[in-house]
């Protein structure tokens, strides 16, 4: 095995995450047809645990919803989730009034700092075919100094994010440069994070890479520049890559050395998915209960207590789990503010 492997073991579910990094949950999801609610018929659901499904029964969850799959109104504190959908629709609404539609390449930046609520509904759009589901949550920690900052989201339309292409291999680049070794081109700069988060630190050195590779591809990942990045690969999708010289068969989680550059292979016949995270690590406690990721015990005893009190702002919505119209297009109104954000025009 190559020395840059670090550390090499079977992917499991969900992807334990890497300091400064919490876990990954990868959602792939292939619901059937649209109902006119842009839901399941309900003629689909039997033998299903509803509001309790994560089965996988016929290639498909309904998680915590019933007749649309999703997640209903849920509280969260101290750490963010980074969302990205290659594939499929999120209906989004929190305790701070905000809400949005995304997806089909889009990546939606949550802090949830001091407390909010939110709720992450799956909409089927087409009545007459499958409606698959393609979708990455991040959980990226938070320092100690920003726990408790205002909560804030930022959209990441997929139209602004930028790739590196290169003969066979592409690498969407969500968060950190990314700087080309196959020829003398220009870093790929991303669109910036939210203000607050670890990745706005630029010492911190995050990356997230989403990369892709055809049958034959090759591609060579740059060293990272921070001190003491840990880089780890998820590799899912395809069959066989080959990372500097050695062998891997996928589905596997790679710790690789971060300070050195990178060969990879594609050396099957499919095309392989590779998720990459790095950063700085944060160094810190680690305090979890469920949806609230603080420092100390005493920390979590107090959000429970705050949740309790305070509902994080309570619940503005009419259901617990709001569905925008049918035909709705994607955006995002913020906190505050009654401004539509939209994907850009071609």
């Amino acid at each position: 095995m190559s020395d840059l492997i670090l550390r090499n073991e079977p992917l499991g579910r969900p992807w334990p995450g890497t300091d400064p990094f919490l876990f990954c949950m990868h959602h792939l999801d292939h619901y059937p047809a649209a109902t006119a609610e842009q839901g399941v018929d309900m003629r689909q659901l039997g033998g299903r645990e509803l509001g309790q499904d994560f089965s996988g029964k016929d290639g498909w969850s309904m998680y915590h919803g019933v007749t649309v799959p999703g997640f209903p109104a849920h509280p969260h504190r101290g750490f963010e989730t980074v969302t990205m959908v290659p594939q499929g629709l999120v209906d989004h609404a929190d305790s701070l009034g905000a809400t949005a539609r995304y997806g089909d390449g889009d990546v939606q930046w949550l802090t949830t700092g001091r407390g909010v609520q939110h709720s992450e509904m799956f909409p089927l759009r087409e009545r007459g075919q499958p409606n698959p589901l393609d979708l990455y949550q991040i959980w990226l920690n938070l320092p100690p100094r920003n726990k408790m900052t205002d909560p804030e989201f930022v959209m990441l339309w997929g139209e602004q994010i930028p790739w590196y292409r290169h003969e066979g291999a592409a690498v969407k680049v969500v968060a950190g440069r990314y700087q080309p070794q196959e020829s003398a081109q220009a870093a790929i700069v991303p669109l910036a994070p939210a203000r607050n988060s670890w990745a706005a630190n630029p010492d911190a050195d995050v990356a997230i890479w989403q990369i892709l590779l055809q049958p034959g591809a090759t591609l060579t990942l740059p060293a990272a520049t921070g001190t003491g990045t840990r880089r780890t690969l998820y590799v899912h999708g395809g069959q066989q890559l080959e990372v500097d010289g050695s062998p891997v068969a996928s589905p596997r989680l790679l710790e690789v050395a971060a300070d050195a550059t990178l060969p990879l292979h594609n050396t099957g016949t499919e095309q392989v998915r590779i998720l990459l995270l790095q950063g700085v690590p944060i160094g810190e406690p680690v305090a979890a209960y469920g949806p609230f990721v603080m420092n100390t015990a005493g920390e979590i005893e107090q959000a429970r207590r705050d949740y309790g009190r305070t509902q994080f702002g309570g619940w503005p919505w009419p259901s617990y789990g709001p569905v925008h119209p049918v035909g709705q297009g994607r955006f995002a109104r913020y906190p505050g503010s009654d401004t539509i954000d939209t994907p850009p025009t071609a």
